[in-house]
């Protein structure tokens, strides 16, 4: 058996993942493609077992360990995200690198099973060869390399696509190369400066843009019979509320709507607008704001949402709450606003929320606990936006509890939020606009799965946000009832960035032709939301419509009451 035992750890490793391969083979059905697929798993099977017949051993420990991350890599993916590892997904992974401490962290059984798992394929190559293939020892070592490029090769020419169902150790490795090969080729371009024309007014006033996480529009009381009370609502003393109500989001990933919120990116040309034009810090310095960003989502200084250094050197106060537990950075974030609001400076001020990310369990004190039954507490206290699904299964009595912590949260991070900017914060010169980055999936419709957005297959509700703009009464900037009736229900976040151009004094003209329309308009907006964002390789993004008429409200049942509201 110690003789054969090289090729019964792989064999034994391939096994593992039957169910991977017959699930990609009864997607296919009968035909051509499926000759296609077989012809190329076995090329790639082949090369892996060239590859532990290496008989030099740097060479073939460093092929072992090389293949072993890899697939640990697309393991721990799976079980973490109950999801196929697609190309756009692994340069969203890159571009989050710097969380990897916390992913480490939060998901560290999955990585325990993920290595655990792996250690068939680290031995079953690395262990010493007791018989020689008859080949040349250059084609040994070159197989594993030509099975990445042969499997590279065929993503490039279908778009990131064509690698599900193979030899996992592989599929990283491919992506790798893809994205090398794109960074490599990057001729976008440098970003350029400040060329808009504007008035030579002075902006007198603090602009806000408060972008939530995660918050559906249909949950909240300004759009739906039973939604959750938002504080939004209410008529308020010297203040105006303008609730443009539903509105469609850029994506139903974070990163993807708030990078295009900060650069301005449009439907028809969001890559490069994002890539190369100024971003809304540089706009608001050269209108002579102060810039200020409040992330309540990460901490120690990490970047996120595809924010880099470069970008960072614009905004002259870059906040984040250290030393305050997740459930109450929404709060220390209203109380940061409270008090720019009220130091007299114009300033430009942008806040990502923690709002109601997965897991929901523990985003809310047990006084917001309006909503029972409700999910189990005490398990994610300190988990901002990812965590383990033990004891989630995604069976429509989990989805019930799930609904109702979710209404929790919104009372908490949405409610209370506005509760106590509205009863602390001088708002007397201020322009506040409130959405969401993406809205959710909370399976009202019944469909199974575990996701709440970034699916593949999206429902309306993944891309369907609260937009609504708060202002005192006293201030003059946009006549924003003009268009209010044209545009409730009918505008986007496409719609948020030239209105904070227009806002900030930039000629409308040139804002539109460079950015689209803003809110003062009459927006006319396509309605949908983008879900292949990384629409790379020539790839085409994928665009989602809304049709309002078949969204999903939440609706009063004996299993969902609010108590004490």
């Amino acid at each position: 058996m110690i003789r054969y035992l090289k090729e019964v750890l792989l064999v034994l490793y391939l096994l593992k993942n039957y169910d991977y391969y017959l699930e990609r083979l009864s997607a296919m059905g009968i035909g051509f493609p499926v000759l296609l697929f077989g012809g190329m798993f076995i090329a790639l099977t082949v090369a892996l077992f060239m590859t532990a017949y290496i008989r030099q051993t740097l060479v073939r420990h460093l092929f072992a360990l090389v293949m072993f991350v890899s697939a640990v890599f697309f393991d721990v993916y799976t079980r973490v995200t109950a999801d196929y590892l697609t190309y756009s997904s692994f340069v969203s992974l890159v571009y989050s690198g710097g969380f990897i401490q916390e992913a480490i962290y939060q998901y560290r059984d999955a990585i325990i099973s993920g290595l655990l798992g792996g250690m068939l394929l680290l031995f079953g190559i690395g262990l010493k060869p007791r018989r020689r293939m008859p080949l040349p020892g250059a084609l040994m070592v070159a197989a594993p390399v030509l099975g990445v490029l042969l499997l590279s090769a065929v993503l490039f020419v279908r778009a990131g696509e064509g690698a599900r169902g193979l030899p996992i150790m592989y599929t990283p490795l491919a992506y790798l190369n893809l994205f090398t090969y794109e960074a490599l080729h990057n001729t976008v371009g440098p970003r350029e400066p400040v060329s808009l024309a504007r008035n030579d007014v002075p902006v007198g006033h603090d602009i806000v843009l408060i972008i939530d996480e995660s918050i559906s529009g249909n949950y909240l009381d300004i759009n739906a019979p039973f939604g959750v009370h938002s504080n939004l609502k209410e008529p308020r003393p010297g203040v105006d509320i303008f609730n443009y109500g539903y509105a469609a989001s850029i994506a139903n990933c974070s990163a993807d709507t708030n990078v295009t919120l900060r650069y301005g990116g449009t439907r028809a040309d969001y890559m490069r607008i994002n890539t190369t034009m100024p971003s809304i810090w540089q706009y608001a310095r050269k209108a002579g704001l102060r810039t200020v960003y409040i992330d309540a989502q990460r901490t120690g200084g990490n970047l996120q949402n595809l924010m880099n250094d470069a970008e960072k050197k614009d905004i002259d106060e870059f906040v984040q709450f250290d030393q305050t537990s997740v459930r109450d950075r929404d709060m220390a974030a209203a109380a940061k606003l409270v008090d720019l609001l009220n130091d007299g400076k114009p300033e430009l001020v942008v806040i990502n929320k923690v709002g109601a990310h997965f897991p929901v369990h523990d985003k809310y004190p047990d006084g917001f606990m309006a909503y029972r039954p409700t999910l189990p507490r005490g398990q994610f206290v300190e988990v901002a936006d990812t965590g383990k699904r033990d004891g989630f299964n995604g069976q429509p009595d989990d989805w019930v509890l799930y609904r109702n912590a979710y209404k929790n949260t919104l009372l908490w991070n949405v409610g209370e939020f506005f509760s106590r900017v509205f009863a602390q914060a001088d708002l007397s010169n201020a322009l506040l606009i409130y959405t969401s980055d993406h809205g959710q999936d909370l399976h009202e419709r019944g469909n199974p799965g575990l996701n709440t957005h970034c699916g593949g297959d999206p429902v309306e509700e993944e891309g369907l946000v609260p937009l609504v703009v708060i202002q005192g009464s006293g201030l003059k900037t946009l006549d924003w009832s003009a268009q209010l009736a044209a545009n409730k229900d009918r505008s986007s976040h496409y719609n948020i960035f030239p209105t904070l151009l227009q806002l900030m004094g930039y000629d409308l003209a040139g804002v539109e032709a460079l950015y689209g329309k803003p809110l003062s308009v009459s927006t006319a907006d396509e309605f949908t939301f983008n879900y292949r964002f990384n629409a790379r390789l020539g790839a085409k993004p994928e665009w989602k419509h809304i049709d309002l008429e078949s969204i999903v409200t939440p609706s009063q049942t004996p299993t969902s009451v609010a108590v004490g509201q």
